[in-house]
């Protein structure tokens, strides 16, 4: 949790880490599944939220696909490492590491986007009612606790304070901790913090409580856009494909499915969810639930959502520009829910 530029930027190597694990590890799934491919999805979780996935699997639109939970993650990055050394068969995560991932020579490509911003769906950077922090500049010097480094939450904070003008080595001086999402509104009101990263239910439960006031947040910086995406190896899908296109499919039609359907029934159907698989899970911030924030109809991925993280990426010197195209990072080929190819 040191304050310098190189453990701010600690997952970029441990991207390339798992890039090199690839080349050693097998998918989950996929190598042993034979000609009818797998019908079983591993996947990691979070805790006291629904994932698309997991919604999609209650709706029926798995079909004969069915998920199996490993385990719980608060991280995209450690999500998407799993998925590309074969510990799951999909993850998910901004598309920022995606592209981080792809570019240490990851055999991954994303297939579907899963979450974004929206004037209900956004992430808020705020500080306590008194807090004398009102401008970027006040930020130098202080903590920012956000549920992983090196991901969305950094990205739109640096994206922020470089707007705002500040130079480089005043960007560095601006603490980002790891704070567990559940705990991070309570390490704001403690004084643990002194910026707190806040999206979906977690958010609209602390602004409820009331005593914080935001500073920015990134559908401000950026608009409505989907940030997000899930991947799974090359491998998994060259040997799956009728499986992947199933889940695709299936997470395209949540994504409908939650759009269209009654705000105050997706809450009900949700919290169902959370009850019946009994992982002793708190269902009470999922009346806050507002939206997936998903740009595209039925999660179509576009150029736009990634081309700005490559751009990000390169300017800070994480990545060579060169090395990954629009191309080889995703592909809308599987999702039969947006009706084009």
């Amino acid at each position: 949790m040191a304050t310098t530029a190189s453990t701010r930027r600690q997952f970029l190597t441990l991207l390339g880490l798992s890039a090199v694990a690839v080349s050693c590890g097998t998918a989950a799934s996929g190598a042993s599944a034979g000609k009818g491919g797998t019908k079983t999805l591993k996947y990691q979780g979070w805790a006291g939220q629904v994932t698309l996935p997991e919604l999609a699997e209650d709706l029926g639109y798995l079909e004969d696909v069915k998920l199996e939970w490993v385990g719980n993650t608060i991280s995209g990055p450690q999500d998407i490492q799993s998925a590309a050394t074969g510990q799951v068969d999909f993850g998910g995560a901004f598309n920022g590491a995606v592209v981080k991932l792809a570019a240490n020579n990851a055999p991954i490509k994303a297939v579907i986007s899963y979450y974004g911003s929206d004037k209900d769906a956004y992430s808020g950077y705020y500080v306590l009612e008194d807090s004398p922090i009102r401008s970027a500049r006040d930020l130098i010097g202080k903590k920012v606790g956000m549920n992983t480094l090196g991901a969305h939450a950094e990205a739109m904070l640096d994206i922020h304070l470089q707007r705002e003008g500040l130079s480089p080595s005043d960007i560095d001086k601006v603490e980002p901790l790891v704070v567990p999402p559940v705990n991070t509104e309570q390490s704001l009101r403690q004084k643990q913090i002194d910026v707190a990263v806040l999206s979906g239910v977690l958010r609209d439960k602390a602004l409820a409580t009331g005593g914080i006031r935001p500073l920015f947040t990134d559908y401000e910086l950026l608009g409505a856009f989907s940030a997000g995406t899930y991947v799974m190896t090359e491998r998994f899908i060259e040997q799956n494909p009728e499986t992947v296109r199933t889940f695709v499919t299936a997470v395209g039609k949540a994504i409908e499915w939650s759009r269209s359907t009654p705000h105050e029934e997706v809450i009900a159907r949700m919290t169902d969810i959370v009850k019946r698989r009994e992982r002793n899970e708190d269902t009470e911030s999922l009346k806050y639930w507002r939206s997936f924030g998903v740009g595209e109809k039925a999660g179509r991925i576009t150029d736009k959502e990634f081309k700005l993280w490559i751009d990000w990426l390169s300017e800070r010197g994480d990545i060579d520009k060169g090395r990954v195209t629009l191309a080889d990072l995703y592909t809308n080929e599987f999702n039969d829910a947006t009706g084009r190819s």
